[in-house]
């Protein structure tokens, strides 16, 4: 293998294409919520997935770069591949990939805010400000305070905006100077809470296999200040909250039967539960990382799908 090969190899590891689906799934939803209300607008979606893959691909990269730096990866650690600790890329070059791909991010939101005015400026700024706080600067992930942030911003923000940029774009000609009602339809709301709660998840399964090195180098996850016990009943709570908003789109806010066609993915979140609730060492837990990811995925695809479809 060429030395050129191995270094965009190790870049591709950086940006850890297995999380990517954590990025798509919310405008997935959020798409079909606003094809649904008769919201939807193509380009707008477009940019808001390309930014929220920019987003996860920036987040990737800091949380490689600030865990190497500050000690938290170590060799005891079990979890995939870090190209920083593990000496493939120089940490500078790393760091600045992180704040170039933030960059990238923003470059798309120039356009997000056209159509959507200052609320996309607030929702794109904090974005970027706490993907790049949950590694560096404050270290949301080591005060017990990336389950929020991951909840907030890949569930609800990421639904919700989706299909406010969409809804804005249909309702008002840009550039707008305040947001026209109805951009937000409750749905919304509810149907961000499947998939904040299946992408918090992920964050879970991640940190119960890395609960014992993250407490050992004084990192502060929340499954490090609750344990083991309490840690699962989050996971089991995250992804019940998944499977409930179906039922309440259905019959709180008539949406189609359809929209019940998740439930074809209970047997794999059944399959990922019992793996969490009983094994804490990599050998299982890494697979159970990727079927939670691959669960968050198939259930944005199954549920646009019973939407759209109707």
């Amino acid at each position: 293998m060429s030395a050129e090969h191995s270094r965009v190899r190790a870049w591709l590891v950086a940006s850890r294409p297995q999380t990517l689906p954590a990025g798509a799934s919310p405008v997935i939803v959020g798409t079909a919520v606003a094809l649904h209300e008769d919201l939807f607008a193509a380009l707008p979606a477009l940019a808001a997935l390309v930014g929220a893959l920019l987003i996860q691909i920036g987040t990737n990269f800091a949380n490689d770069y600030y865990d190497a730096v500050t000690g938290v990866d170590d060799e005891n650690r079990e979890g995939f591949t870090r190209v920083t600790s593990a000496g493939l890329i120089e940490p500078d070059r790393v760091r600045q990939a992180a704040f170039g791909t933030f960059g990238l991010a923003i470059l798309v939101g120039v356009y997000l805010v056209w159509v959507g005015g200052l609320p996309i400026v607030v929702i794109g700024l904090a974005s970027v400000a706490s993907g790049y706080a949950y590694a560096g600067g404050p270290a949301l992930g080591s005060r017990g305070l990336g389950d929020v942030f991951v909840f907030v911003f890949f569930g609800i923000v990421a639904v919700t905006g989706t299909v406010y940029v969409q809804a804005a774009a249909v309702l008002a000609e840009p550039p707008i100077a305040s947001p026209p009602s109805g951009t937000i339809p409750a749905a919304a709301i509810v149907a961000s809470l499947a998939m904040a709660g299946l992408s918090t998840a992920i964050l879970v399964v991640n940190n119960v296999r890395d609960l014992e090195t993250d407490r050992a180098a004084g990192k502060r996850t929340l499954a490090v200040i609750v344990g083991y016990r309490w840690s699962r009943i989050e996971f089991a709570a995250l992804l019940g909250l998944a499977y409930v908003v179906l039922p309440v789109l259905w019959i709180g806010f008539e949406y189609p039967i359809g929209v019940l066609l998740p439930v074809v993915t209970l047997p794999l979140a059944a399959s990922v539960v019992r793996t969490v609730a009983t094994r804490t060492d990599g050998e299982a837990l890494n697979p159970a990382l990727e079927r939670t990811g691959q669960l968050l995925f198939a259930y944005a695809v199954a549920f646009a799908v019973g939407v759209v479809a109707a």
